[in-house]
């Protein structure tokens, strides 16, 4: 069923669906799946978390070495394509010139799922926290440097 405030738009290839004060989880990869070092991995989280309580609530996010998942509802006056719009170019411009490159840092769309009321909220917050111990890169995800989430802070 569609309701009044859902509203799709095409982004390149993939269909999006829009919903008003829904919550999405999103992940977008690095071009060609660049590893990204520490130091721009850094950047990539302070670009993620940067418009949290301005254009949206940024929920959780953990930024990988070739990609980044967060849980995020924009809103009203912000879109889902304008938030992850401006963290692809916050941070590419920021990565670009740490690392003294130029080009495309990340893919031009990214994956984004409307979090439903039947779906748990919780078991997408486990999985973007236990991203890093599935990679194999901590074992536990209090240990990984680049995971962040609201209400921690």
């Amino acid at each position: 069923m569609i309701y009044a405030d859902t509203h799709f738009y095409q982004h390149r290839h993939v269909p999006h669906l829009i919903k008003e004060g829904r919550t999405f989880f999103v992940t977008f990869c690095t071009h060609e799946r660049v590893s990204l070092p520490a130091e721009a991995r850094d950047k990539a989280l302070a670009s993620s978390i940067h418009d949290h309580q301005v254009l949206c609530w940024v929920d959780s996010v953990v930024v990988m070495p070739d990609h980044v998942h967060l849980i995020v509802a924009p809103y009203e006056n912000s879109t889902l394509d304008r938030v992850i719009g401006r963290i692809k170019s916050a941070s590419s411009y920021r990565i670009n010139r740490l690392l003294g490159r130029k080009g495309r840092l990340w893919q031009r769309d990214s994956f984004d799922h409307l979090i439903r009321h039947d779906e748990s909220l919780h078991e997408k917050r486990e999985y973007i926290a236990n991203n890093p111990v599935r990679a194999g890169l901590v074992n536990d995800w209090r240990e990984y440097k680049w995971f962040w989430r609201a209400c921690d802070v």
